[in-house]
């Protein structure tokens, strides 16, 4: 394997155990075949490595070009991001080694290509899509994880790199393609009512197709010059930038606890959220009632909510609840606040960090497209065809 050209190394595994996990174990995996062809595609690669659990490996058998190579996690053994990564890359002797997780639906080979160009023209850098918080980079010289004590997440791993290791910091532009992840199946939803996921990913959400009655009601409000849409969470302004520009409607917006995750504010207790504090105060059925006062539609990240409740829900009540399904959710307080999203006076959609971010910029493009295509679409009968 060259050691001195990008590699790209993907990693995919670590997701089931419930029924609603394990639907999302598969569309992760059709996501992470549709990533590795578009990296395939770009030529910029000189090797492919894919870091699989079993179920994953199994998954893949016989779907893989030739030349790719497979490294299975060893089952019994708790699995440790960082430690993982050191393995692969000292084991193969990569010293440009490109790490992407297998949730990036909408990332494509023109930005794969960069990460590969921004190592090959760097000495010691790191090349990410995110430097808070990344699901796609690539480092120079690969050896230099060699005795750094790596995280148990790719959050991270740009900092560390830049303030451990020396690496100078070139992280691409923020994108859409990019910075949307799918974290929970609410963002398979997303995708299902705006598309533009790769072709095996595409698949299976056209099989499991999920509701998105309420998803288009609440989208279709960005086109709408009299419609007033809450967006509330961990919203960057970049996304404020976007919707100010690119919507119709008014929009109202909450920003907390950004890089909740990153400073561990989630765990240790400092977390503090004024939806929260309101839910508190009033109860959850009030609580929607009376944005049903103040707007149209709402779009709301549950995450800091969870953490100033000091709540630390199953990772299936997290995607239950960002399902809209409440049945099934073992947390009581989840539970009920899922229930009275549901029957709010307006369209409520739940979900994590993708939804306010990427997830609704990805909405409100497809609100204008299906806009624009319906009235491409409406032709008025002329006086010919009325006689």
């Amino acid at each position: 394997m060259p050691q001195n050209d990008p590699a790209l190394v993907l990693f995919c595994g670590g997701m089931g155990g419930s029924e609603v996990e394990d639907a999302l174990a598969v569309a992760l995996r059709e996501c992470a075949l549709d990533t590795l062809n578009e990296a395939r595609s770009t030529g910029a690669y000189a090797a492919y490595v894919l870091v699989l659990d079993e179920a994953s490996a199994r998954h893949f058998e016989g779907r893989l070009p030739d030349g790719v190579k497979v490294e299975v996690d060893a089952p019994g053994q708790r699995f440790h991001f960082g430690n993982r990564l050191r393995e692969v890359i000292l084991k193969h002797g990569l010293q440009r080694p490109v790490y992407v997780g297998c949730g990036l639906p909408l990332i494509k080979a023109d930005e794969l290509a960069a990460v590969a160009l921004g190592l090959t023209t760097a000495e010691r850098a790191v090349v990410s899509n995110n430097f808070y918080s990344a699901d796609l980079l690539g480092m120079v010289p690969g050896e230099a994880v060699r005795d750094l004590e790596l995280p148990d997440n790719d959050r991270v791993l740009p900092r560390l790199l830049q303030d451990a290791a020396g690496m100078e910091n070139r992280a691409l532009p923020r994108t859409m393609a990019n910075q949307f992840d799918i974290d929970t199946p609410g963002d398979l939803a997303l995708l299902a009512y705006a598309g533009r996921a790769g072709p095996n990913l595409q698949r299976y959400i056209d099989t499991h197709t999920p509701d998105i009655s309420r998803l288009t009601a609440a989208s279709r409000l960005f086109t709408d010059r009299d419609a007033e849409v809450l967006v509330a969470g961990r919203v960057g302004s970049d996304v404020w930038r976007y919707l100010e520009s690119e919507t119709a409607c008014r929009i109202r917006m909450y920003s907390e606890e950004r890089g909740m995750q990153a400073a561990g504010r989630d765990l240790n207790g400092e977390a503090r959220s004024l939806l929260a504090y309101h839910l508190q105060t009033v109860g959850t059925r009030r609580f929607f009632e009376e944005l049903g006062t103040m707007c149209q539609a709402a779009f709301i990240d549950t995450r800091p909510i969870f953490a100033h409740m000091g709540l630390d829900p199953s990772r299936p009540d997290r995607f239950l609840c960002d399902a809209m399904t409440p049945e099934g959710i073992t947390d009581p307080f989840i539970r009920e606040l899922t229930h009275a999203a549901l029957e709010a006076p307006i369209p409520v959609v739940l979900g994590g960090s993708s939804l306010v971010a990427s997830g609704v910029q990805l909405l409100s493009e497809a609100a204008w497209r299906q806009r624009d295509a319906e009235k491409a679409a409406y032709k008025p009968m002329g006086r010919a065809a009325n006689r």
